[in-house]
């Protein structure tokens, strides 16, 4: 049958888009990094704001250091759960609302002061960050079970390194930002701030994401180009569970994951890499203005010194590895040699007590945060490891374990700098921390590949 010149003209161009190769998964990729720039910074938004809070309300260090715990409690018991939603009813929904959700708790953090008296604030405080923490919890796990599916392997650990140096990204634009709001307007306008751009990102990620295979803008040349080097295309239905294992249930799939030594292994690891990232978060500007007598103000610039070494760290490292794996190196050390080499110099933070002159520490901060940076690269770990039947669960048990450090470690600050009256004790224990990742991955966690379930 004759066809119309336009609709020869439209069949052709079809087949000429379908032949190109479309980089979606890059657009995909800039919007996960924009809202964990944006989790990040509501998970900091205490450390800036922390100084100004414990005058109004008389908080002493470890008091504080329980309240910066308060979020890590809830984000960590709510690993498996979120794991679960996100193996269930697919990254989309479930990270959907968990944006609208953490964003209105940090919202509502800028009214605590209209419960009057100082411990019901604190209360009201140690409550929503809690809350705060819950409905962050599918985030990183999401975040892992988005890049699997839109990108190949030789791609995965750039992708998962420029996600994860989000973190770095908040503190150089945020820091200061939440400084200068707190300097001008107050710590309230922070909260109303970043609670109201977090409600905004929220619509736009369920506007713009689907899975690779049902996105309208995805040509069939990338499709085939990313599930030809191993990413699962059509999301929860291209990975789903065998009969016999879905019937085990999940709390089989946990003792699984966790009787496998690689990944018991890359877990530690990864606790002891975020109680680097926690003080970060939690009290490196009260260090700054406390131990250094610094300036709200000029500590939050300051911050951002070390943010920017740490995401150009973060960028290097990914770039480094997945360069490594074009090179014809295998998975384990192109994964590995970043992660060892970073973490090894990022224990000279315990300098910072040596010296007395504040460029040397920022300069010696800056230098941490670059090789952690360049170290972080678990969850690029977690993308190639992962069981395909549970890819949401390992992310969460993985985001489990290193969350814990949240924990920990703004506690143990705590009780350091109260007993000692300095920070050299904790400087000690962040980089303690360092080496122990090092030890982790020599000696604890042997060939780096994807975990096969066994049948039950």
């Amino acid at each position: 049958m004759d066809m119309s010149p336009s609709a020869r003209s439209t069949r052709t161009g079809a087949a000429a888009d379908s032949a190109t190769r479309t980089r979606v998964r890059y657009a995909i990729l800039l919007l996960i990094f924009l809202i964990t720039t944006l989790n990040y910074a509501d998970r900091a938004t205490l450390s800036v704001t922390g100084s100004a809070m414990r005058g109004e309300f008389s908080l002493d260090a470890v008091r504080m250091g329980y309240i910066f715990s308060a979020f890590s409690w809830a984000y960590v018991l709510s690993q498996l759960p979120a794991g679960w939603l996100l193996d269930r009813f697919g990254a989309r929904r479930v990270y959907a609302a968990s944006i609208f959700s953490w964003s209105l708790f940090t919202l509502l953090q800028s009214s605590i002061g209209v419960f009057g008296s100082a411990g019901a604030a604190v209360t009201a405080l140690f409550v929503l960050r809690f809350a705060m923490g819950a409905a962050e919890s599918p985030a990183f796990p999401a975040n892992a079970k988005v890049v699997a599916s839109w990108f190949p392997t030789g791609e995965r650990g750039t992708a998962s390194a420029i996600f994860n140096a989000a973190q770095y990204f908040a503190a150089v634009v945020f820091t200061p930002l939440m400084a200068w709001l707190t300097h001008a307007f107050g710590w309230h306008s922070v909260y109303v701030v970043m609670g109201a751009l977090g409600l905004v990102l929220a619509l736009t990620w369920l506007k713009f994401m689907k899975n690779p295979a049902d996105h309208p803008r995805v040509s069939k040349a990338e499709l085939e180009y990313i599930e030809q080097g191993g990413g699962l295309v059509s999301g929860p239905r291209g990975a789903a569970r065998p009969p016999d294992i879905a019937k085990a249930g999940g709390w089989s799939l946990v003792r699984q994951l966790l009787a496998n030594r690689m990944l018991l292994g890359v877990y530690l690891a990864q606790f002891c890499i975020n109680v680097l990232t926690y003080f970060f978060l939690t009290w490196f500007p009260i260090y700054l203005v406390q131990a250094r007598g610094m300036t709200i103000l000029h500590a939050g610039l300051i911050a951002s010194l070390p943010a920017i070494c740490g995401f150009l760290g973060g960028v290097l490292g990914g770039v480094l590895s997945d360069g490594l794996i074009r090179r014809g190196f295998s998975l384990t050390v192109a994964r590995k040699i970043p992660i060892v080499g970073g973490m090894l110099l990022s224990t000279c933070i315990i300098g910072c007590n040596y010296v007395s002159a504040d460029w040397l520490v920022v300069a010696l901060m800056s230098l941490a945060f670059f090789g952690k940076g360049i170290g972080a690269l678990g969850w690029a770990v977690v993308a190639d490891t992962a069981p395909r039947e549970a890819l949401g669960l390992s992310g969460a048990i993985f985001n489990m374990f290193g969350n814990a450090a949240g924990i920990v470690t703004p506690i143990v600050i705590g009780y350091l700098v109260a007993q000692s009256g300095s920070f050299n004790g904790a400087l000690v224990f962040v980089g303690a921390n360092a080496l122990l990742t090092v030890i982790s991955y020599l000696v604890i966690v042997k060939d780096i590949r994807r975990v096969e379930l066994r049948a039950l």
